[in-house]
């Protein structure tokens, strides 16, 4: 028995393992068939009718291909450059507002919060937005992607109610010591508070990562599209990859499929290494910041 509750019987924890194998294959088999494919030769890929479970004769003849110089490496600069910056940029000025809105008394502390708590149920849309960018001159501007979601109301809630957690003894002992408000903020806050500052950055980077629909709506010159635009264009609307592959003439080109698995491989291998360093993190800085928000 567990916690009083008789244990399930033999047959119905077979059934729970057989129901967790298949959802667990479920997730892992589409992911090692992309990544197997972008390894495999043209051979194997031609016999197995385009996708491949397991390469034979693994190669990374596809991932030379598409970083050789092109299209595909100057959308991954592109996407490494705006999600760099913009996190960095979203971070700081999430932070700076969060602090000063968790401290009562400061400038227009009310009509500030109600302003970022209206933003936050009263989103102004896509026309307006784009009609803002435009007026502002950032249309085919690498900026038109990172400041319209530099600040998000939310992360603001969040970032303000983990600041609010800190005991203010520690905060009115600084003052006392004779610390300004930037040195209460760099040395006593912010090294309190590494959980949400990795939470809400990791929001970001995934964010500015996958920056996909802003692209499609305010880049019109296609040597500024980060990744996610070429992924879909070479990926979902099969197109072919002639710059890339006119970069290595005399070479046997790999296969498109192949081709098309390694920028899909591409698009995921950078978050999903962050992502391990800032878990542990996840959940301390989501419950604290959450349950008093």
């Amino acid at each position: 028995m567990v916690g009083g509750a008789p244990r399930p019987g033999l047959p119905v924890r077979g059934l729970k393992g057989i129901v967790l194998l298949i959802a667990c294959a479920l997730v892992i088999l589409p992911f090692l068939a992309v990544v197997s494919t972008s390894l495999a030769d043209q051979q194997q890929v031609t016999e197995s009718g385009g996708y491949v479970l397991w390469p034979d004769r693994p190669n990374l003849d596809s991932y030379r291909a598409i970083l050789s110089g092109g299209v595909v490496t100057r959308a991954l600069t592109v996407s490494v450059g705006i999600t760099v910056v913009g996190t960095l940029l979203s971070l700081t000025c999430v932070t700076l507002l969060a602090y000063s809105l968790s401290r009562p008394g400061s400038f227009l502390h009310k009509p500030v919060l109600l302003t970022v708590l209206f933003t936050l149920f009263f989103t102004p849309g896509m026309i307006p937005t784009y009609l803002t960018v435009r007026q502002l001159g950032l249309l085919d501007s690498y900026w038109s992607l990172i400041l319209p979601t530099m600040v998000g109301a939310f992360q603001v809630i969040i970032m303000r109610a983990f600041f609010q957690e800190i005991p203010g003894e520690l905060i009115d002992a600084a003052r006392i010591d004779g610390a300004n408000e930037l040195q209460i903020l760099t040395r006593i806050v912010l090294p309190l508070s590494k959980a949400v500052i990795a939470v809400i950055g990791l929001f970001n980077a995934v964010a500015y990562w996958n920056a996909f629909f802003n692209a499609v709506l305010y880049i019109n010159d296609t040597e500024k599209w980060p990744l996610q635009l070429v992924l879909r264009t070479y990926v979902v609307d099969n197109a072919a990859l002639g710059v890339d592959t006119a970069d290595i003439a005399g070479t046997v080109m790999p296969p498109a499929q192949s081709l098309q698995m390694a920028i899909l491989v591409i698009s995921l291998v950078p978050i999903a290494l962050v992502y391990p360093f800032l878990q542990r993190h996840f959940a301390k800085g989501m419950l604290i910041g959450a349950v008093k928000g």
